[in-house]
């Protein structure tokens, strides 16, 4: 189940649309959760994460009256960046570019979401699943980008969703670290580099 409390990004929680600045506050917010979550854990204060992001506490606890409400919020923002970038890349680039944009964004995701690891483990066990739905909208996402490429003859057209993203996963588990990034980043290139062998095989179901 989740926890009902996060709401949903730029809406409040009377489901008005919110005011830019209140979107901005918590934008802010949510960034620097996922940071100081990653480099403290379950020992994060509040309080530094308020300041950091130029709010008042206040702020902070109308928006995540709990922490676990403000750890699960800063995940799924995570997860909502991620995916709502597909549509924004393929608008930007040509379809393959735009696959290999939203790889390199997977392991931001992935990097935070490994450094966030304790205090999600926190969150799950006080009952709540800041996973439900994950996977899905990351399927849906790359569903859409590789069908673009594959429509434009970049990419091959037999791998399916969830085999690339058991590929990136791989990369992700291997060289999730902000320290391995440059190597995460090769890896992500020959993962595209594979994608063109066999570029004229039969279409993908």
């Amino acid at each position: 189940m989740t926890s009902g409390t996060t709401g949903t990004p730029g809406i409040s929680g009377a489901g008005r649309p919110m005011r830019a600045d209140a979107r901005r506050n918590r934008e802010k917010i949510l960034s620097v959760a996922v940071r100081v979550f990653a480099e403290e854990g379950l020992d994060a204060h509040l309080e530094r994460i308020a300041k950091e992001a130029g709010v008042g506490s206040g702020t902070l606890y109308r928006n995540f009256p709990t922490r676990g409400a403000l750890i699960e919020a800063a995940y799924r923002n995570e997860l909502s960046r991620l995916c709502d970038a597909a549509p924004d890349l393929l608008a930007a680039m040509p379809p393959r570019e735009a696959l290999r944009a939203w790889m390199g964004r997977f392991i931001d995701y992935a990097t935070a979401k490994l450094g966030m690891a304790e205090a999600l483990r926190a969150v799950v066990d006080s009952g709540v699943n800041p996973y439900a739905h994950s996977r899905e909208l990351m399927m849906t996402a790359l569903t859409s980008l590789l069908d673009a490429a594959a429509a434009a003859g970049t990419i091959r057209s037999d791998i399916s969703a969830a085999d690339m993203f058991a590929a990136l996963t791989g990369v992700a588990l291997a060289s999730g670290k902000p320290e391995q990034r440059e190597q995460a980043e090769r890896l992500l290139d020959l993962t595209l580099d594979g994608l063109r062998y066999g570029v004229s095989r039969g279409r993908r179901g």
